[in-house]
């Protein structure tokens, strides 16, 4: 895996050469969750060394255990994260983890903002398909959900997006996996008792392991059911 910076991004971001591995999967929030996704890597998926798997980031805070899920991801050389702003909540000040050394929050310093392959971009809360990928602050990739030039109001970017590349995020808690060709959202609400989300890339079909634990409680209400591109227009 390349890590650079290139014109098109204005952040640092990990490039992957999709020969190198026999499959990739992209997963949702895990939210301090290690038994959903010990079960999801090595039961649902069943990972392999040769197989590479990329998180959407938020890996830490609201479930029981964020410690354990760095570890696991921070020690395997084929798991790979972006940054989502749970982890720079920790960075900004956050002292809600004390159980996270120096060298945990060290290494969520230098993760990368994005992650891409062939076609597809992966960040942690999205992108506005208006604005050059370039001038997009690092705040935005992490947070985004209504565009920032935009009222702030639905649709949100991804109910919208139909150019590439496609863009992997997380960040939202949706009630089913948004998997459009513009766009493909991950977060189904693992830390919520609901499910941990992940995408096939090279099938590109969207699978799903249920979770019955509930860390955090989420009311229906706050679960985006999110519209497709066409449904979207047709409503403007």
């Amino acid at each position: 895996m390349r890590r650079s910076q290139r014109p098109e991004l204005s952040v640092e971001t990990v490039h992957v050469d999709p020969e190198e591995w026999s499959e990739i999967y992209l997963v949702g929030d895990v939210h301090g969750c290690p038994g959903a996704l010990e079960e999801l890597l090595e039961s649902e998926l069943a990972v392999d060394d040769d197989d590479l798997v990329v998180f959407v980031g938020d890996l830490v805070r609201k479930g029981p255990d964020s410690a354990a899920v760095v570890d696991r991801v921070r020690e395997a050389d084929n798991l790979l994260t972006v940054r989502g702003n749970n982890e720079q909540k920790l960075l900004d000040g956050d002292d809600s983890l004390p159980e996270l050394s120096e060298s945990d929050l060290a290494w969520m310093a230098d993760l990368p903002l994005a992650v891409t392959l062939p076609g597809t971009l992966v960040v942690h809360g999205g992108v506005d398909a208006d604005v050059p990928l370039a001038d997009h602050t690092p705040r935005e990739l992490m947070t985004m959900r209504a565009t920032p030039h935009g009222s702030g109001d639905r649709p949100y970017w991804f109910e919208t997006r139909t150019t590439r590349p496609t863009v992997v995020f997380g960040h939202t808690v949706l009630e089913e996996p948004h998997h459009t060709g513009g766009a493909v959202g991950l977060d189904t609400g693992c830390v919520h008792g609901r499910a941990l989300t992940y995408y096939d890339w090279r099938a590109d079909e969207v699978g799903q392991l249920p979770v019955d634990t509930v860390y955090e409680e989420r009311p229906p209400s706050k679960l985006l059911d999110a519209e497709t591109p066409t449904a979207a227009r047709a409503d403007d």
